[in-house]
């Protein structure tokens, strides 16, 4: 596990999962290309729903759907609970480089830790990763009847026994794990769901740069990316692992919906004497897209006027080695559902009630806020305890 990178998110995920990730990454020293010290974002299936620097001091809704929340009680509290943590990961990595003997340079300390959840079967697993200089350093364990910290490290065995002590911790994860995290995936996929009903449908092309070169089937413009494209011959599904198709990333378009291209590799005089059709399922589809492959049908793939596909062919497709270097692994319940747990979300942590209070909270590893929240209203990320290092 390596995560050092955290401006785009592609994670690989199965067909049934939804995703709910907030990442923390705090550097010590002057990289060249001067990244702040301390930058906070969250994804929500892959999309980043907001961005934070130590640079800017603002938190920034990266989703047109995410602007409502960015005037409710919540993302105050959160924004506070940034400002905070920048200030932690600071001093964590003072004490790191004590410990591992650094005295200068540049070195990074992150943190990565949410859920998903599979919407068919409603289970959900939680994760809670830490990483120095982009190497492991601590992670959760968690399995059905033990919660606990674990480390190969040596450096870090005097923190995940300080965590593993602390019983108060650990309630506060399971709370979250089990309850919470899932709560506000549900609730914020729910709302980007709703955002983007009224959104164009999903396009399909049939793509060829010149008339001997094989033919691209490519899909954009669909907001879920669990989407199914297959090659079809005469009736029958041409194999994914053969030597004839080739399935290329799910990548996002500017708008927030996604493309992605599964490439033919049939010489035109075999596929014109034959049927071949590409066919597109997707959950905002009330029916299978067919594209059958005709000379008439095909268009040039020379980049289209249309930004996402601009993305697509100038930007994203040559970087793809560089950028794909982190990938992991999360709604169809009834608002109902929502509601009665969201009447279970309560304050973790009561606020500082003196000055010194006040500093021992300042130097804990703490994502909770420092007031109880007045309203119900949602959050862009939920609030995780974690001690300081």
């Amino acid at each position: 596990m390596k995560f050092i990178f955290f401006f785009i998110f592609i994670p690989l995920v199965s067909s049934e999962l939804h995703s709910f990730i907030t990442t923390y990454t705090g550097i010590h020293g002057k990289t060249a290309a001067e990244t702040p010290e301390f930058v906070a974002v969250t994804s929500l299936d892959g999309q980043q729903i907001d961005y934070y620097d130590s640079d800017t001091m603002k938190l920034i809704p990266k989703q047109d759907w995410m602007k409502e929340f960015a005037s409710k009680g919540l993302w105050k509290e959160y924004i506070k609970i940034t400002e905070k943590q920048q200030q932690i990961y600071k001093n964590n990595i003072d004490d790191l480089m004590q410990r591992f003997s650094q005295s200068d340079g540049v070195h990074t300390f992150q943190r990565r830790y949410g859920c998903d959840y599979d919407d068919e079967t409603g289970k959900s697993h939680g994760f809670d990763e830490y990483a120095y200089d982009g190497e492991d350093f601590i992670s959760l364990d968690l399995t059905e009847h033990r919660i606990r910290y674990i480390t190969a490290v040596s450096q870090a065995m005097q923190t995940v026994e300080m965590w593993n002590n602390d019983k108060v911790q650990f309630k506060t994860l399971q709370e979250y794990f089990e309850q919470d995290c899932v709560y506000w995936l549900r609730e914020l996929l729910h709302s980007s769901k709703a955002a983007f009903k009224k959104t164009d449908p999903l396009k399909v092309y049939l793509l060829q740069k010149n008339p001997d070169d094989n033919v691209k089937c490519h899909v954009t413009g669909f907001l879920f990316r669990n989407i199914t494209i297959l090659w079809r011959t005469n009736g029958r599904d041409i194999n994914s692992s053969s030597k004839f198709v080739e399935t290329g990333e799910t990548l996002p378009n500017e708008d927030g919906t996604f493309q992605r291209t599964l490439t033919l590799y049939v010489l035109p005089d075999k596929w014109k004497k034959s049927q071949y059709t590409c066919e597109v399922e997707h959950q905002s589809l009330t029916e299978t897209i067919q594209k059958i492959l005709t000379v008439n049908e095909i268009e040039s793939n020379e980049p289209r006027s249309d930004a996402s596909y601009n993305m697509y062919l100038v930007v994203f497709l040559p970087i793809i080695p560089v950028v794909l270097l982190i990938g992991l692994c999360v709604h169809r319940k009834h608002r109902k559902i929502l509601k009665a747990a969201h009447e279970k979300y309560k304050c973790i942590t009561k606020p500082p009630s003196s000055d010194k209070e006040q500093t021992e909270a300042l130097h804990s590893d703490s994502s909770t806020p420092s007031s109880c929240p007045s309203t119900s209203e949602p959050s862009p990320s939920q609030f995780l305890t974690s001690e300081t290092i």
